[in-house]
């Protein structure tokens, strides 16, 4: 599933762009202090008059009081009509909403949980539906619905806003929250009220969870009219596997000495940048992308992989459902001259993320 795919940490730290990634501040397991004289609030460590927060940017705003934040901390400890009330999850929500502030739907905050769900999704195993979600327009939308799975089977489309999770509204819901909600284990029933262009009314779509496993890359030799073969190589996500599958699938179809190739990436949302990257060395060798980071300053992204299909015809099929990564592939090869996108407009997101795993 944003992006965030219903999608990952691993020892080494990869660049990511996806139609829902995540980023977290450095923020720690626990909240520091300064100097002074402390309370102890639960787990958390509460700065004595005076203090600010052990670590905090010494160019903090003036206007940032964090007796406020304690006040408010303790106006909800003590007042709120449902005691009592974790330490951990006013903490952890305080996080959220931090990240939440900038108003940016690809940057999100992951709980732990979340966290660690989202670290099997690029794996490629997960229970839900198997559709990837993102928001479109601050709409909780369907990017793609992916193949032989509950979400394909029940007839989800690219494009469809989600109205309604259950009897839970979607409308100023978190892509992950919403995530977190239509997954599930194996066997139980999500219902999904949906939002689809051309329908005048909402449609509502009951969908039984299963275990998805997604094989990211497929290929096949084609045969046009008249005999002649023609390599197809759909990719369905952009995860650790991918270019090693492509460019396996590659060396399979060019036995067949194809006249040409097809690279489907309908309903592709995305994945690992560093993964497209390397896709994009099959044709092109040095920059594929140029990275404008938040100071104005560029950094070219480059493949040194000897390109194996520089030259030979190819087509790239793209739709509303291809998003970040698979639009930086289309993009990279139509630049260059190295092939034809045949389809429809593209989701439209060109920002990428780093996923930072924090300590707890």
């Amino acid at each position: 599933m944003p992006p965030l795919p219903e999608s990952a940490v691993r020892p080494r730290q990869h660049r990511a762009i996806f139609v829902l990634l995540a980023i977290a501040l450095s923020f720690g397991a626990g909240f520091g202090l300064g100097q002074g004289k402390t309370v102890s609030t639960g787990n958390v460590v509460q700065a004595g008059q005076g203090d600010v927060p052990d670590g905090a940017p010494k160019d903090l705003s003036k206007d940032v009081d964090f007796h406020l934040f304690w006040a408010v901390w303790n106006r909800v400890k003590t007042h709120y009509v449902k005691q009592p009330v974790a330490d951990t999850d006013l903490f952890q929500g305080a996080l959220e909403g931090m990240v939440a502030a900038l108003d940016d739907p690809y940057s999100v905050y992951f709980k732990p949980q979340l966290a660690e769900e989202f670290s099997k999704d690029l794996a490629g195993t997960f229970e839900g539906i198997g559709a990837e979600i993102g928001s479109k327009g601050g709409v909780v939308t369907i990017i793609a619905p992916l193949p032989e799975t509950p979400a394909s089977k029940a007839g989800l489309r690219a494009g469809d806003k989600i109205l309604l999770i259950g009897d839970r509204s979607t409308a100023g819901m978190a892509v992950d929250e919403a995530v977190n909600l239509i997954r599930g284990k194996g066997g139980t029933i999500v219902s999904l009220t949906l939002l689809r262009a051309g329908a005048k009314d909402p449609i509502k779509v009951d969908i039984t969870r299963s275990k998805i496993i997604v094989k990211s890359v497929r290929w096949e030799i084609k045969k046009t009219k008249d005999g002649s073969k023609v390599g197809w190589i759909q990719v369905r996500q952009f995860n650790d596997e991918t270019a090693s599958l492509f460019h396996a699938g590659v060396r399979e179809l060019l036995k067949e000495s194809p006249k040409g190739m097809i690279i489907d990436l309908r309903n592709d949302p995305g994945g690992y940048l560093d993964a497209a990257v390397d896709v994009a060395g099959a044709w092109i060798q040095g920059t594929v992308v140029i990275e404008r980071k938040y100071d104005g300053s560029e950094n070219s992204v480059e493949t040194k992989r000897t390109p194996t299909l520089k030259g030979m015809p190819t087509i790239v099929l793209v739709n509303q459902g291809s998003a970040s990564a698979s639009e930086i592939l289309a993009g990279a090869l139509q630049d260059e001259g190295a092939a034809t996108l045949v389809g429809m407009k593209t989701f439209g997101k060109g920002s990428v993320q780093d996923y930072q795993q924090l300590g707890d």
